[in-house]
């Protein structure tokens, strides 16, 4: 199909063709993406994605397409839940590779530290000209022999019974001493770079010495393809993070010229973002939230466009403002 780009070569095979089947669908209906895009209420750029291989497209997207292009909504998210798995393992090979890469730096780190204090590393170990004589017989009723002075740091002592001085068993000592430092030194990095990661970096003193919990322990109880929830939703995109399409409505809605101007909002994500829609490019649209400024877009040649999520309490504070490239200038009223 000269209409369609080749997918990505690293696309697993399930997902392939769930992508292929969705390009067919759109093939027959006859329809172009912005007529996709109208009739089933996710952006042209999203359905590009989607069809592209780029992003997986979330069960309400598939849902629509179904709808729209008269297909049994079944067999379409029999083919979507099996892709959805291929993609989540992808995910997972993804993680667990970022994860061996943290673990390498860490471990490459442990080398900044030099040897552990306290005398040579495991490159000088003490040095044995010789293996110990055996110890001469001992007549009976003498006492156990005094070590030398310097046995404790590997000179052999002098003497009928060198053998049985503390320079070797030292040595051994001072070798699981260092065995130990280097256990102790590798954990040390470890836990520092997991204590880094999991609070990303950002946080005082009081958030180390007191981790609190984050918003991704709600993670696991958000619907399949949602990707975010409150706070981490702010300046995500709310088709990518699967805040879009059945999980969306519109609040709020005004007219500026012809140009249609809306407030979208998604309890599941608790966030919202404006959409801007019948404008011409150069027209921009702009989200806030009572005194909080959110993002803004700026319509190019698909004549629509949106902003990027703003994390909110609720729609009731929530205005959608575009500027137009004629000079007219509009806002929602918040509901």
């Amino acid at each position: 199909m000269a209409r369609w780009k080749a997918l990505p070569e690293e696309l697993d095979p399930q997902v392939r063709e769930f992508a292929s089947q969705l390009r067919r669908l759109v093939d027959r209906s006859g329809l172009s993406l912005a007529a996709v895009a109208d009739r089933t209420g996710y952006s042209k750029t999203s359905w590009e994605r989607y069809l592209g291989g780029r992003l997986l497209a979330p069960k309400g997207a598939i849902v629509a397409l179904a709808e729209v292009t008269g297909t049994n909504p079944i067999h379409l998210t029999t083919m979507w839940e099996l892709a959805e798995r291929a993609w989540s393992r992808a995910e997972m090979r993804h993680d667990l590779t970022m994860e061996q890469i943290r673990i390498s730096q860490a471990r490459a780190a442990l080398g900044e530290f030099g040897p552990p204090p306290g005398g040579g590393g495991p490159q000088s170990p003490p040095q044995r000209t010789a293996e110990p004589l055996p110890a001469a017989p001992r007549p009976p009723g003498m006492g156990v022999p005094v070590a030398e002075p310097g046995a404790g740091r590997g000179v052999p002592p002098q003497g009928p019974d060198r053998g049985q001085g503390g320079g070797p068993g030292t040595g051994g000592r001072r070798g699981l001493m260092m065995v130990v430092a280097g256990v102790v030194g590798v954990l040390l990095v470890i836990a520092a770079v997991v204590l880094l990661t999991d609070l990303g970096g950002g946080g005082d003193g009081k958030a180390v010495a007191q981790p609190t919990p984050t918003p991704s322990t709600s993670a696991p109880s958000l619907p399949a393809g949602v990707k975010c929830a409150r706070d981490s939703c702010t300046g995500q995109d709310p088709e990518v993070m699967g805040c879009g399409g059945a999980f969306a409505k519109t609040v709020s809605s005004a007219k500026v010229g012809t140009t249609l101007v809306q407030v979208r909002y998604s309890q599941t994500c608790q966030a919202a973002w404006a959409r801007i829609q019948q404008a011409a490019p150069g027209d921009q649209v702009r989200i806030s939230a009572g005194t909080t400024a959110g993002g803004s877009g700026t319509v190019d040649a698909d004549k629509e466009a949106y902003t990027k999520m703003l994390a909110v309490e609720g729609p009731a504070s929530v205005k959608a403002c575009a500027t137009l490239v004629s000079g007219k200038k509009g806002c929602t009223v918040p509901q």
